[in-house]
């Protein structure tokens, strides 16, 4: 398992490094302001000299993806404790769970998206309701794909924004942030969806830009415990009034009970936890 995990961060580092290599060679790559986007995104500690920021690390032999310095444990906890406490206090609960809508109903999109469905609009609000449209057949596995992946969406992003807050790729998940909710401008049907995608927008363009490795791994942490927390909150809160939910749809679609889809769920986040665990553990010890 631990030699599948690490070919698996060998091909990611792989991907992420030709990434980074094809933009260089792009016709305005000696452009300044290129240059400017491509150090703004780069590998956190390729260049940086000690005490920097807590995600400069020594490189490895055999280094992957995942390759990390060991961090001081406060360095990995605190952030998530605030996380943690931004969904336990009701009053700052109510502020941020809308971030937890637009990731279900992005996961909507692009689950939709890779089974080739055509993604035209989206809605969030405050309530933690919302919807997004796919245009497509009107039944079979890609209809369902597309309905299932919402809940676990995320759950699955907070494992990744923890990956990449732990293994230096923090400023590359900021800029791609930023883009994303560029893109998705184009696609919200309200005015407070506008609101919200335009401010995590903002938000991740200003910590690509003004770069600072400790600040933008410290925020992807506190923003990964609220995805998560926020996915556990999503999932119980549907199981206990599954009607006119995404469970409910799948039992219509493939005739299975709306508890098995539920359960389906519940397994996802846990696997989505038990992950982050592992790469915590893995990075503070």
């Amino acid at each position: 398992m631990a030699d599948g995990a690490a070919r698996v961060s060998a091909v990611a580092l792989t991907a992420m490094t030709t990434a980074l290599a094809l933009l260089t060679r792009l016709p305005w790559a000696q452009s300044e302001w290129w240059r400017a986007v491509v150090a703004r995104s780069e590998r956190g500690g390729n260049a940086l000299v000690e005490g920097y920021g807590w995600t400069s690390y020594v490189p490895l032999s055999g280094e992957t993806f995942m390759s990390t310095t060991r961090l001081p444990e406060w360095q990995v906890w605190v952030p998530l404790a605030v996380g943690l406490v931004v969904c336990l206090v009701p009053p700052l609960w109510l502020r941020v769970r809308v971030v937890v809508t637009l990731a279900h109903e992005l996961g909507h999109a692009a689950a939709g998206v890779v089974v080739g469905r055509r993604f035209t609009g989206f809605v969030v609000r405050s309530d933690m309701s919302g919807h997004a449209v796919t245009v497509g057949k009107p039944r079979g596995p890609g209809l369902a794909w597309t309905t299932w992946s919402g809940y676990p969406a995320p759950a699955l992003l907070a494992v990744g924004l923890v990956a990449a807050a732990i293994s230096g790729w923090a400023p590359l998940v900021l800029g791609v942030v930023t883009l994303v909710c560029l893109v998705c401008l184009v696609f919200v049907r309200s005015w407070a969806t506008a609101g919200v995608t335009l401010a995590v927008g903002l938000a991740a363009g200003a910590l690509w830009w003004w770069r600072s490795d400790e600040r933008s791994s410290t925020v992807l942490l506190v923003v990964a415990a609220v995805l998560l927390v926020g996915a556990w909150r999503h999932v119980f809160a549907v199981a206990r009034a599954p009607r006119h939910s995404d469970p409910a749809e799948m039992s219509r679609l493939t005739g299975l009970p709306g508890w098995f889809w539920v359960g389906t769920h519940l397994v996802t986040v846990a696997a989505a936890t038990a992950a982050i665990a592992w790469l915590l553990l893995r990075a503070a010890t």
